[in-house]
């Protein structure tokens, strides 16, 4: 098999805010070879970032227009390409590596592919995230925690995003099943991961997830919070979806939590928590809460501001209530659309490559 097609189309995925750098071993190759047959990665590279008709896309390729249209259609439900439907219209977009190919593959990943995603990211990948220090996530805590005097714009509402959502999808946490296929797996929930909108509608239509009522996911958001999990969700202000991370396996928080980089290099954090040290009995619950180790404590516990995720794990088990959440003083609000912070993104991976 020609490697050909592959090095175009990972030459293509590179463009995208988050890339598909190239390895030494060329473990990236092995992934594309696993995930496109030859043909599927000659079609992929005639897609823009931005949806498209298959007229639009076969009159500016000069490929048939009836071809691509059975290939899009057959390459979208393997999750190798975006699919939209709108107004009466299909349209297809190329989808980046993350968010896109790798969670895609939530029902397909095997050993071998949890094998090759490890080696990817720990080669390469886990610096191409916080290469341009431009967030790509950002934390949601609940809003029970959050102290009562704060005004909350309506993105900042995480219940209440969740229940103005037009459709809703969960599935698996691709970051969980592919450390339990690589037997380093941890006990948190598997099925936490949410959807919305057009992209729980492309979940659903292709088999990759089930839709659930809106009352079904504030339950499991709950229920994360309960069992340790951060509420990440792209740094947008539209809701498009719902990550509930753990520090072991979430790509983004093993950055933080195993390689000891800033938390700024992958999560926007716009909250803090705020411990009253007189109400504090120096029980350790939340020390031993947090996921990022931001909290110590001596006769009453307190904050590293700098390591805060601003999740409010700490606030929702905290016996006394002795914990809050606020606003930081220097909070950085969302982008208003994805395509602003993948703007962004490029920008500063630009800057930064000309800095060094």
């Amino acid at each position: 098999m020609s490697d050909e097609a592959y090095v175009k189309l990972r030459e293509f995925l590179d463009t995208f805010p988050l890339g598909l750098p190239a390895t030494p071993s060329g473990v990236e190759i092995k992934i594309l070879k696993k995930l496109f047959t030859e043909e599927e990665a000659r079609v992929a590279v005639l897609l823009s970032p931005s949806p498209e008709e298959v007229s639009q896309i076969a009159e500016r390729s000069g490929v048939d227009e009836k071809y691509l249209a059975e290939m899009l259609d057959k390459m979208s439900r393997k999750g190798l390409v975006f699919r939209i439907r709108r107004e009466g219209k299909t349209l297809y977009n190329a989808a980046p590596f993350m968010i896109g190919l790798y969670e895609y593959s939530v029902k397909k990943i095997d050993e071998e592919l949890a094998r090759l995603f490890k080696e990817y990211y720990e080669t390469v990948y886990v610096d191409e995230m916080g290469a341009s220090n431009v967030p790509g996530f950002k934390v949601l805590p609940i809003e029970e925690r959050i102290s009562a005097d704060t005004v909350l714009l309506p993105y900042l509402k995480l219940k209440e995003l969740i229940r103005n959502a037009r459709v809703v999808a969960v599935t698996d946490c691709i970051c969980r099943k592919e450390a339990r296929l690589n037997g380093e797996g941890c006990d948190y929930p598997l099925e936490t991961c949410l959807s919305f909108g057009v992209a729980a509608e492309y979940y659903i239509e292709n088999g990759m997830g089930n839709e659930i009522s809106v009352e079904e996911a504030i339950r499991i958001i709950e229920e994360a919070d309960e069992a340790g999990l951060v509420h990440a969700s792209v740094n947008a202000k539209h809701l498009s979806n719902v990550c509930n991370c753990c520090p072991c396996c979430c790509a983004s928080l093993k950055g933080i939590t195993k390689r000891g980089y800033e938390v700024h290099k992958y999560i926007n954090a716009i909250f803090k928590s705020v411990i009253d040290q007189d109400a504090c009995i120096g029980c350790g619950t939340c020390v031993e809460r947090c996921p990022v180790n931001a909290i110590t404590l001596e006769e009453a516990a307190s904050v590293n501001e700098e390591k805060c995720l601003g999740c409010g794990l700490c606030a929702t088990t905290c016996p006394v209530n002795a914990i809050s959440l606020k606003l930081r003083e220097s909070w950085k609000e969302p982008y208003n659309r994805v395509a602003e912070l993948g703007i962004a993104i490029l920008d500063g991976k630009r800057k930064n490559r000309s800095t060094r």
